[in-house]
């Protein structure tokens, strides 16, 4: 799936400046020429373009030139936390590799620029990555950088109880393999046939110990959702991007015209002309996700906190208005303990 199109939340690229600063390059080299700030990238409503996301990464590239495996590095920057929803649903997930099936069907969600694909042998599981689209001028950085993160997210997984059978790349220098062997433990082989994480196919399809069936669906309906409305148009359709986005939820109307460069008087007259309030997409959005929410063993007050409601007993109140239930009444109807 090719995922140039869609943007990325102001997180992923906080990981990069953060990571960049430690090895002595500050936030506004990284930033120069993005029409970004350091106050833009810890607003959770802030979205990268590609354009903006590529450029922040040839500065940290052109700063950085004799930096060994600096690619893979910083994708050993990221966990499952960082990105949301999609993290959310491949944690989730039943094994790992049902984890890594669900990664592929959302990829776009992902920082991934690289196309992936799964590899079976009678006793391994791989995933391979294709790094054919990326511009040559970042191709090895990316290639590493991709399979860094798919490298971190699969120890973290696996509680660092799976062990990585080998690490694969059709090439890769020898200051780079050693740096990557110091990072992982494992001896990457320089001249494969592919660019690619193997694992021993038993681990591969041993049960997670996060694995919930509920949150997996809701989960994989939220990744859905982004997916859908990150390629939406109009600005109502703008609006739920980022109501979906990390931490969307709990967005004000400002927080909102401000990541579309508009006053808060201008958008509510832009919804206005579509027909649509700012609290009517807020409340249709808080009303989807509650019902699937509440419907799993996730806790009330971290459902409450998830929705942007400042107590449970706000929550409670909004969730009556909905359902004409309360949260327990409804989650009792599903067959679940309240």
């Amino acid at each position: 799936m090719h995922t140039g199109h869609l943007k990325h939340p102001a997180a992923i690229a906080l990981v990069m400046v953060n990571f960049a600063s430690r090895l002595g390059v500050d936030a506004q080299t990284c930033l120069s020429g993005t029409g970004l700030t350091l106050e833009d990238l810890t607003r959770a409503d802030t979205w990268l373009h590609r354009s903006q996301e590529i450029q922040l990464l040839e500065n940290i590239v052109a700063r950085l030139p004799d930096q060994p495996a600096l690619g893979f590095q910083l994708g050993m920057q990221y966990n499952v936390s960082t990105f949301g929803i999609w993290g959310f649903a491949i944690r989730t997930s039943p094994t790992l590799a049902s984890a890594v099936q669900t990664a592929m069907r959302y990829l776009p969600l992902s920082t991934a620029y690289c196309r992936f694909s799964v590899v079976h042998t009678p006793s391994s599981f791989g995933i391979v990555a294709h790094a054919d689209d990326i511009p040559q001028n970042l191709r090895q950085f990316l290639l590493q950088r991709d399979l860094g993160t798919a490298y971190s997210l699969l120890r973290e997984l696996g509680l660092n109880g799976v062990p990585v059978q080998s690490l694969e790349f059709e090439h890769l220098s020898n200051g780079d393999a050693q740096h990557i062997e110091e990072l992982t433990g494992v001896h990457p082989l320089q001249s494969g046939l592919h660019n690619a994480i193997m694992l021993d196919r038993r681990n591969a399809e041993l049960q997670l110990p996060t694995y919930d069936p509920h949150l997996l669906r809701v989960f994989e309906d939220q990744c859905t959702q982004q997916l859908r409305q990150r390629q939406a148009e109009g600005v109502a359709g703008q609006v739920r991007q980022i109501l979906l986005g990390p931490f969307g939820l709990v967005s004000t109307l400002e927080d909102v015209a401000r990541t579309l460069s508009l006053s808060p008087r201008s958008l509510r007259r832009r919804l206005s002309e579509e027909n649509v309030s700012f609290s009517e997409l807020m409340d249709v959005e808080r009303r989807q996700l509650a019902k699937k929410l509440v419907a799993t063993q996730m806790k009330m007050d971290e459902i409450a906190l998830h929705l942007g409601y400042g107590d449970t007993a706000s929550f409670n109140r909004a969730f009556r208005r909905w359902f004409n239930a309360s949260p327990g009444e409804y989650r009792r109807s599903c067959g679940l303990k309240a």
